[in-house]
């Protein structure tokens, strides 16, 4: 990761930590970068957020001051900026948000020109312009000065892809969505009523403050009430800019990202479109998955957390599903990034095609219990290698066999080693983490 960009874009408090002026030197390198031997053309999306409107305008100033003409598809989500980048032959496309994100933060997604993420050398580039260390951009003048053009028509292409992938009408289906008071608040209904769902939505009201505020993804425990109380046949939450999406099943019970890899895992080998017959996940992945896995002849390959080395490795081996516990699900057949509604249509044609329940299709996986603490550390790598902490994971690997595992890494964006256990019961998570936390304390590790 670099000092700005990190594994999701350069993202932080707006106006703090991620400035107007950082987000017009972004634009006027990129507006530069691309446009070297043609006028370049780049598309932007955001999110609801307050300060989504005041970077898209910062960017702009940026992009057109370069000389590269901008094209609006104003609140949208992530993985249609991708779609129409890739499809509609854009240099690059901008992404404007902080997925799951509070509403003061937010964050800049830049997208090549293929719709997927930028590559780590350009990003360093930018961030050398951002310090002064690259050189003087020139300015466009008279003719050569770029352009903005409203580009809505975009996104409803966008929805039109999506409502064109289902196989099979929705009709009589009773569908519950919670659209995080973000992006997917603008498409996710109108693709499901198109589709002919009795569509059911919550928390679609965006006023610039209240993304993903007990809503969505994040607290899917208000999708989990709606369903019930309405009695649903399913329902689906997503995150601020949409890539991500959970399910909750026709009993209220959450489908976390691991289980729609089996379900949807699981169809595509039956229908013989499982490349590889291979799943990709992240080391978070839970061992339940791995188990009901192995009894279904399923392959997997898990990757460092982050949908960007999930997508990678999808890449490199040419696999056709792949994603994370938190809901990041990637079917490169149909996208380059996480999806939430495209993933959420598929669970439905899952459904439909099998014409079995949600909680049906996931009932064969056994999700272990699984606690994970954050503990905060003077020094992350001296904290990891410490020899005594070593011991101890060592201790509890051997303890735990293959009923469970431990999982102690650092995290990329703070001075935190996070430490997670899976076993049997909640009372050995809570028995073993502890127990490598307090070796932790012992060695005088954590940061006062």
């Amino acid at each position: 990761m670099g000092k700005y960009f990190g594994t999701d874009g350069f993202r932080g408090e707006a106006n703090v930590v991620l400035t107007v002026e950082h987000a017009f030197k972004v634009g006027r390198f990129l507006g530069w970068y691309y446009g070297q031997e043609h006028k370049a053309q780049i598309v932007i999306g955001k999110d609801t957020r307050r300060s989504s409107y005041m970077f898209e305008d910062a960017l702009s100033a940026g992009l057109t001051a370069s000389g590269a003409d901008v094209y609006l598809l104003h609140v949208t989500t992530t993985p249609s900026v991708s779609y129409v980048t890739r499809t509609e032959d854009f240099d690059c496309g901008i992404m404007i948000s902080a997925s799951h994100n509070v509403f003061y933060d937010n964050g800049i997604k830049v997208i090549n020109g293929k719709g997927q993420k930028l590559e780590a050398e350009v990003e360093e580039k930018i961030e050398a312009y951002i310090d002064g260390e690259f050189g003087e951009i020139p300015l466009a003048a008279r003719e050569h000065i770029g352009r903005t053009v409203d580009y809505a028509a975009g996104r409803n292409r966008y929805i039109g892809h999506l409502i064109a992938m289902a196989t099979r009408s929705f009709k009589d289906k009773r569908v519950g969505l919670d659209c995080s008071n973000g992006s997917a608040s603008s498409i996710a209904k109108s693709v499901f009523d198109a589709l002919g769902a009795k569509t059911y939505v919550i928390n679609s009201e965006p006023d610039g403050t209240n993304i993903n505020r007990n809503c969505g993804s994040t607290h899917i425990e208000k999708l989990q009430e709606f369903v019930k109380e309405k009695s649903l046949d399913v329902g689906f939450a997503y995150d601020g800019d949409a890539d991500r999406c959970l399910a909750v099943d026709e009993n209220g019970q959450i489908v976390d990202g691991d289980l729609i890899l089996y379900v949807c895992g699981k169809y595509l080998k039956e229908q013989g479109r499982l490349d590889g017959n291979t799943i990709v996940t992240t080391i978070m992945s839970n061992l339940g998955l791995y188990k009901a896995c192995d009894k279904a002849g399923i392959k997997y390959e898990k990757t460092a957390v982050g949908d960007k080395y999930v997508y990678e490795n999808m890449v490199k081996n040419n696999y056709s599903l792949g994603g994370e516990q938190s809901g990041h699900i990637i079917f490169s057949k149909y996208a380059t990034t996480g999806d939430g509604i495209l993933t959420s249509l598929l669970i439905m044609e899952v459904m439909l095609e099998k014409k079995a329940a949600l909680g049906k299709l996931t009932e064969e996986v056994a999700i272990y219990p699984q606690l994970l603490k954050n503990v905060r550390v003077a020094d992350k790598k001296n904290a990891r290698e410490n020899p005594e902490v070593v011991k101890a994971i060592e201790s509890v690997t051997e303890e735990l066999g293959n009923d469970g595992r431990i999982l102690v890494r650092e995290s990329g964006t703070e001075p935190v080693i996070r430490v997670m256990v899976e076993a049997s019961t909640d009372e050995l998570c809570a028995k073993y983490v502890n127990q490598v936390i307090a070796v932790m304390e012992g060695q005088n590790l954590i940061a006062e």
